[in-house]
């Protein structure tokens, strides 16, 4: 529970009302602690809210059924989504766009789709995070939020693709949508920047640059199928630029949220027809620099939000990816914690300490 912005949050019992029309209680097994919680408990989140529970790289089992659902059934494993796909609106019908409009002005204020909350501290209502709240043991989702999976896939792995995998791997697969053949660099060895480079290697770059601070992770990035790493800096662009004869990279992918990296990414992209992938979450307040002629001499920016993926139709096929045995999401795991540990999840991530910590519940 988030009571206060840069507070730690609070463990407590809360009531969970029944799933409503159109909802679904699913009992989580499985949570990543994401950076984008922390984002949030911190207060530098401009759209955040509190008192809320937190969490959304969820993965677990449907429960109990609403009304009208129709999408999965008790005993179904999901993984939650705050991307979620209605298939019906403007967007869903689209092939340039994940972002779905069915629940999105409810869901940014912290309500399900008919404004109310289905989480209550005695009398006082509270809110839900991104549709999802998976902090918990129990959540009530709308049933377009949920991708119903393989259950034979590990839940604890499965629960990583509600994020920070699926958004890397989805940058490099479906927004870029890397060549074979081609060069990328990412700049971050996240959850996110590893995800990118393991989709940039299903997608047949032949070269693939890692840049991060850190050693650690960028062996973690070789692990992924980087073929090249840099530790970052202010030269890093002209190291890239001395890798590829001078032109830059036909892909770049930013994964940091910190914007003068941003900035090298775009100056690293080749220029003719470098694309630049920002996936990164900047603060409040910051403003990515550009100078007109990198754009001008042909390279292009785009944003991606969760990889530009429709989530209840890919996130089940990237997880049979990784069943196949194309992904390799063991080391991203590194370390298992209780729902009691959460606010050491996020001063192991401050820290920089590992990838991921995994809820167990």
């Amino acid at each position: 529970m988030l009571e206060e912005f840069g507070k730690p949050l609070v463990v407590q019992e809360v009531e969970l009302a029944e799933p409503g029309p159109g909802e679904v209680l699913v009992r989580l097994v499985n949570c990543g602690v994401c950076h984008t919680d922390l984002y949030t408990a911190s207060g530098a989140d401009p759209s955040g809210y509190a008192p809320a529970v937190l969490g959304h790289e969820g993965a677990g089992v449907v429960e109990r059924v609403g009304a009208d659902v129709t999408l999965v059934a008790p005993g179904d494993h999901v993984v939650t989504l705050f991307s979620p796909q209605c298939g019906e609106c403007v967007h869903c019908r689209s092939p340039k766009t994940n972002l779905c409009m069915a629940i999105r002005e409810q869901q940014n204020k912290g309500y399900l789709p008919d404004g109310t909350t289905r989480l209550r501290r005695g009398a006082e209502p509270l809110r839900h995070f991104m549709g999802t709240s998976t902090f918990a043991e129990y959540t009530v989702m709308p049933q377009i939020a949920l991708a119903k999976i393989d259950p034979e896939a590990p839940l604890e792995g499965a629960a990583l693709f509600a994020c920070g995998l699926s958004t890397g791997l989805g940058a490099a697969l479906r927004t870029a949508k890397v060549e074979p053949g081609t060069t990328a660099v990412v700049f971050g060895a996240g959850m996110v920047g590893l995800g990118a480079v393991a989709g940039s290697r299903l997608a047949g770059a032949e070269r693939i640059v890692c840049v991060d601070l850190s050693p650690e992770r960028l062996a973690l990035a070789e692990g992924q199928g980087a073929t090249d790493t840099l530790v970052g800096g202010p030269d890093a662009v002209q190291q890239i630029l001395d890798m590829t004869g001078g032109f830059g990279a036909d892909y770049t992918f930013e994964a940091t949220g910190n914007v003068q990296v941003m900035r090298q990414a775009v100056e690293a992209a080749r220029m003719g027809w470098g694309l630049c992938t920002v996936a990164g979450v900047a603060g409040k307040g910051e403003y990515l620099e550009v100078i007109p002629r990198f754009l001008i001499q042909g390279r292009r920016i785009a944003g991606s939000s969760f990889g530009g993926l429709k989530g209840r139709e890919d996130v089940p096929l990237l997880i049979d990816r990784w069943m196949a045995g194309e992904l390799d999401v063991d080391p991203f795991i590194s370390h298992r914690i209780s729902l009691d540990e959460v606010n050491t999840g996020f001063a192991l991530m401050h820290a920089q300490d590992g990838i991921r910590s995994v809820i167990a519940f």
